[in-house]
């Protein structure tokens, strides 16, 4: 049985730019990401943590900081006790002007077989990659509570 890998690719409106600000600005994270803070310097080796309503959810090394093209880090869920004995995985953002839109690509990876946080994540980066198209593109963003996704980000 392999490992499960989550990928995802949009076509966003937008510059390369702008789409890397909103990735890596907490201003812009907070409207589209559950109200989250992304917090680091955004060096090579620099902790980065996500910080929704003062607590930290989960942590994370920058692997990569290409500007405007590649961002890579680990993440280590910490919010909850089951999720957090599973090991960091890796996500990464590709960033491709495609046109007069930019390709985007996600993958998160390095999950367990039967990994109970590759669920999360799998019903999470749609939703939060989703707002974040509506958000560059129209300047709103729609609200779905993270509960209802049966993501525990409290």
């Amino acid at each position: 049985m392999s490992k499960p890998v989550f990928v995802y690719v949009t076509y966003i409106e937008t510059t390369p730019e702008k789409l890397w600000d909103a990735l890596t600005s907490s201003e812009f994270t907070q409207q589209y990401w559950f109200d989250t803070e992304l917090r680091s310097n955004w060096t090579i080796g620099a902790p980065v943590a996500l910080v929704m309503n003062g607590k930290v959810t989960d942590t994370g090394e920058i692997l990569e900081f290409d500007r405007p093209r590649r961002l890579a880090y680990t993440f280590k869920h910490e919010a909850d006790p089951e999720l957090r004995k599973e090991p960091a995985t890796k996500v990464v953002f590709t960033l491709e002007p495609f046109g007069n839109v930019v390709k985007l690509t996600v993958t998160h990876d390095g999950f367990g077989i039967g990994s109970k946080l590759f669920e999360g994540i799998a019903n999470g980066w749609p939703v939060i990659l989703s707002g974040l198209k509506s958000l560059l593109e129209t300047g709103k963003v729609f609200r779905i509570p993270p509960e209802s996704l049966g993501l525990d980000c409290a």
